[in-house]
This record gives structure tokens, sequence and C-alpha cells, in this order.
């Protein structure tokens, strides 16, 4: 009766601990999946920022060209 019962517990226990073990992979998997696609995420949001410097950038030189335009006219008109 005892040997029947210590082994239906070792039983026990190493099932639980196979259980557990497959949970562990998945979750590490999933830890792996998310951060590929934060930093997929990542990358888009620093191409937009870089996206968006440049039309700063395009934006700031337009302004320039439009105000010495502006002073050539108003220079002209004096």
């Amino acid at each position: 009766m005892r040997k029947t019962l210590a082994i239906a517990l070792m039983l026990t226990a190493s099932l639980g601990l196979a259980a557990c073990d497959k949970k562990s992979e998945d979750k590490a998997q999933d830890a792996n999946q998310h951060a590929e696609q934060a930093q997929e995420k990542m990358s888009e949001a620093q191409d937009k920022v870089n996206d968006a410097a440049k039309e700063n950038a395009e934006a700031a030189k337009a302004q320039a060209e439009s105000n010495a335009a502006a002073q050539e006219e108003a220079a002209k008109k004096q």
C-alpha cells in the first residue's frame, strides 16, 4: 500500500512539474513575440519622427524663402 501511494505521489508530482514547464515555455515564447512587436513599433515610430523632422526642416526653409521674397518686394516698393 505504501509503495502504491508513494508511486502515485511521485507520478502526480512529475506530471505537475511537466505541466509547469510547458506553461513557462509558452510564456517565454509570448514574451519574445511581444518584444519583437515592440521593436517593430519603435522602429515605425522612429521613422515617423524622422519624417516629421524632415517636413519641419522643409517648412522652415520654405518660410525663410518666403520671408526673403517678401523683404525683396518691400524693398522694391520703397
